[in-house]
């Protein structure tokens, strides 16, 4: 191995591109406390993949903003929020070792955290989830996906 191909596969640890990450779930409207089929695929790019496990993580916000009249002092007033009412990381695969181009699959059902229901309006309550495989630098994910919950 020269050293640009040493440089390169120190680049793709460090920006979690030394592994794909894709997840599948359904796609109608799920209820909060109830169990979800979840589907994670991960394939490394061509090195071999020192992995702390598979993820799922799943996360709800609060966002948006309006304006008003203030009350107290009359004058217009521009109110934002974006807070995070859920934020969790379910495991769904113990450590392991990816080879170089292989691909596993990791099925699991997950119990949805308890929060709001989705609600879209002047403020918005979204529900987002990805797959996530823990490694050394950035961990390869597949980036966040929104569905609905009721």
């Amino acid at each position: 191995m020269g050293f640009l191909d040493k440089m390169k596969g120190a680049v793709g640890t460090m920006t979690g591109g030394n592994a794909d990450v894709s997840i599948e779930y359904p796609m109608q409207t799920v209820s909060v406390g109830d169990n979800m089929h979840v589907r994670v695929v991960v394939m490394s790019t061509g090195a071999e993949v020192k992995s702390g496990g598979v993820f799922v993580d799943v996360q709800a916000k609060e966002h948006g903003d309006t304006s008003g009249e203030c009350e107290h002092c009359h004058r217009q007033s521009r109110i934002k929020l974006n807070r995070k009412t859920v934020d969790q990381a379910i495991p769904i695969a113990p450590a392991f070792v990816l080879q170089p181009n292989e691909r596993k699959e990791f099925e699991a059902d997950i119990q949805l955290p308890h929060g709001n229901a989705t609600y879209k309006g002047g403020f918005k309550h979204e529900w987002q989830i990805r797959g996530r495989l823990e490694a050394f630098g950035n961990d390869p994910d597949s980036g966040f996906k929104t569905f609905e919950v009721m």
